[in-house]
């Protein structure tokens, strides 16, 4: 048992079994948590139907949103101010580092894709705009908001390069077919980001676009959609992400709707001061479809092996994916350090591009389930930065296959040195879980965490020893 004011329990070879059996039951009896007064499953508005409004047929996305904006004058202005246009948050102070500055996917290195920076046209298929080619794209433009990525129903509307719709696609009927937001409308950038289904996330994948209650029991039994807990006034999405930001600020919960002490047992409850919800609540991720764990750069440019999504690419290097996996845990209170562009790697072990902030000892910590997703990336040997290669861009590695020419070109639009010698390091990204929720039914049990044969690493979360027996700190 983990709560604030831990006791010990009796000894684990001669009690721990008693104590698991009387949790178990109370595990299992409790259905879905309880709710907070006036929360219920949302109910969705009609659909209005669009047809009417648009009789002609359309030339580019931007002559569709020309359109829209003559009725929905202040959307695009709503949405121009949000990090889903500018790819930027709010001003933060990132820890180790002074001032304050704007952080987002337009400037930040990750371990999947690299950098957006020269690859703009590639990584801007799921830009919310048209016409994202290069550093000068005009985020003052209305006409550039791609109303339809968000809004479509027509199950034909796609992306191209730099943003714009690909050739083929039926905008009229894109038009016409519009309402609010369903799941597969968020899905197909958030499920597909990093390159490819299940690349970054290891909790949103395409299972989600019609799932069963097996695959989340908010979407699958409660119909729920994404922005019944992500929807927010004028455009602004709530919520946030640890791979983008440092801070808690936007950031939704379960306690949203349910309340702080859901269940109808005092041991149970007792675990909220210490455990998330998500960590009891989603016992395993990528329960349908595998998510990429690792990812290889330095493995590239390999003519002798075959290309295989979920092996090895050429352009990509080598890769592991898995299928059901069970999270890794660490204390968390929703913050963490970010490495910016220029920051120093790790003289030994990985370079951690974002690491939880939490403990033990602090009293807005958890303990959350995380995917972990390692990766091998470029490096410059002399300078001890990472490097931001020109790889899907005009010159870039993709089309030659010279590192050296990549990095170079890099350096150029980042203005971040090149010492002109390279090597490959470990890097690791965390990613919070927090959706393919499970049924109360599949929740992790007592013995799913303590005794011999427990998931978690005691030891690591700074207990020393498992807490429902003896020896085990408190915390």
């Amino acid at each position: 048992m983990i709560s604030a004011a831990r006791t010990r329990g009796p000894s684990l070879l001669t009690g721990l079994a008693a104590v698991l059996t009387v949790l178990s039951t109370a595990c299992s009896s409790n259905g879905n948590a309880a709710l907070k007064e006036g929360a219920a499953p949302p109910e969705h508005r009609a659909h209005l139907d669009h047809s009417a409004f648009f009789p002609d047929r359309f030339e580019s996305g931007q002559d569709v949103t020309r359109a829209c904006l003559s009725c929905h004058e202040g959307a695009a202005a709503d949405l121009m101010n949000t990090a889903h246009w500018t790819w930027l948050g709010a001003e933060v102070e990132v820890p180790g580092h002074e001032g304050s500055t704007r952080i987002g996917k337009k400037n930040l290195i990750n371990n999947f894709c690299i950098s957006v920076s020269g690859n703009w046209a590639s990584c801007t298929r799921c830009h919310a705009g048209y016409g994202w080619t290069d550093s000068q794209f005009d985020f003052e433009d209305s006409s550039r908001v791609d109303c339809l990525v968000c809004h479509d129903r027509s199950g034909q509307y796609r992306k191209g390069a730099g943003g714009v719709p690909e050739s083929g696609v039926d905008l009229a009927a894109a038009a016409r077919s519009v309402g609010f937001p369903r799941r597969d409308n968020c899905g197909v950038c958030h499920n597909y980001g990093g390159g490819g289904l299940g690349v970054k996330h290891g909790d949103l994948d395409s299972s989600l676009d019609s799932p069963t209650e097996g695959d989340d029991v908010h979407m699958g039994r409660q119909g729920m959609l994404c922005i019944d807990c992500h929807g927010g006034a004028g455009h602004d999405i709530k919520g946030r992400s640890l791979s983008v930001g440092v801070e808690d600020a936007g950031g939704i919960g379960c306690t949203g709707c349910h309340r702080e002490r859901p269940h109808a047992d005092d041991r149970l409850d007792s675990h909220t001061d210490a455990v998330a919800c998500q960590t009891c609540h989603i016992p395993t991720y990528a329960r349908r479809n595998p998510t990429k764990t690792n990812w290889d750069w330095s493995k590239a440019g390999d003519d002798s092996r075959s290309d295989n999504v979920h092996k090895y690419l050429k352009i990509k290097g080598e890769f592991v994916y898995g299928q059901n996996l069970v999270p890794e845990y660490r204390w968390f209170n929703g913050e963490g350090d970010r490495y910016l562009a220029g920051d120093r790697i790790a003289e030994q072990g990985p370079t951690v591009l974002n690491q939880p902030h939490g403990s033990m000892e602090d009293k807005e910590a958890r303990i959350w389930p995380f995917k972990v997703h390692r990766g091998r990336q470029p490096a410059d040997r002399k300078n001890r930065v990472l490097l931001q290669p020109v790889t899907a861009g005009e010159g870039g590695y993709w089309h030659n296959f010279d590192w050296d020419k990549a990095f170079r070109l890099g350096a150029e639009l980042t203005g971040i040195p090149y010492s002109g010698q390279y090597e490959f390091v470990e890097t690791e990204m965390y990613w919070p879980l927090s959706h393919m929720v499970a049924p109360a039914d599949k929740a992790l049990r007592c013995v799913d965490c303590h005794g011999p044969q427990g998931r978690m690493d005691w030891s690591a979360l700074g207990y020393g020893a498992d807490p429902a027996g003896t020896g085990g700190r408190e915390r």
